[in-house]
């Protein structure tokens, strides 16, 4: 509270929390973060609406003609819960392969890349004020996951779905900080999007050194030169 402006709450919101079973919600978990980041002033980065992981098993056994119901049934009902309490929110998470293609789960094998369009749309149709975002790992520097984000924001945008941002969740090993990532966010931020640091951390190998202590001292002043350089960058958590 002292030191952050935002939190971003780690599963409290994910679908496996929030709707265990079919039709049955649980926003006990979330609406405790919310309620503490309302009283220290912070604002709310909503994580997340639709992943493959900490999918409860029901989503994943569903016909593939009943999940486009069932994903817009959690979106709405989340979203609209949040409504006015989250100031943005990764509405899809990890959705792609290290290779840049599209990755295989429930969603994509029921409406192939047309879910991320839907789900993003769904969102913006419960809470237009909400800052809409996708968020990935290593999509931080120049490469090919980082390109399949590049092409699919700009087939979204193209197409006039409301996506505002991508979250880079910067999983960093200690003395790999991407070149490119300034580059990488600055080509994001061109095509009218914002962009953010999502999940910082710098893994370092214990028992840690003053060599390793210093570098990984040096790699997250670099993230954060990196994010301040670029105007539509927003955040860093």
């Amino acid at each position: 509270a002292a030191q952050f402006d935002m939190m971003t709450p780690g599963n409290e919101m994910k679908w496996d929390t929030t709707e265990p079973s079919n039709g049955s919600f649980n926003f006990g978990p979330g609406d405790n973060l919310v309620a503490f980041a309302q009283a220290h002033s912070m604002r709310v980065r909503g994580h997340n609406l639709v992943w493959h992981s900490q999918l409860p098993s029901w989503v994943s056994s569903l016909p593939t003609s009943q999940v486009q119901a069932a994903m817009e049934t959690h979106i709405t009902t989340e979203a609209t819960h949040y409504k006015g309490e989250v100031y943005s929110g990764d509405v899809v998470n990890e959705p792609f392969n290290e290779d840049g293609s599209l990755r295989q789960d429930a969603f994509s094998n029921a409406m192939g890349t047309g879910y991320i369009a839907d789900a993003i749309r769904t969102a913006h149709a419960a809470d237009p004020n909400a800052k809409l975002y996708l968020n990935d790992y290593n999509i931080e520097g120049q490469n090919a996951k980082s390109n399949g984000m590049y092409s699919l924001a700009q087939s979204l945008l193209a197409q006039g779905v409301p996506l505002n941002g991508i979250g880079f969740e910067s999983h960093f090993i200690v003395g790999q900080i991407p070149s490119s990532l300034q580059a990488n966010m600055q080509r994001f931020a061109a095509l009218g999007l914002d962009v953010a640091v999502t999940e910082l951390d710098d893994r370092i190998t214990l028992p840690a050194n003053s060599g390793n202590l210093q570098q990984q001292a040096t790699d997250y002043a670099t993230v954060v030169k990196d994010c301040l350089a670029v105007s539509r960058c927003v955040g860093m958590s």
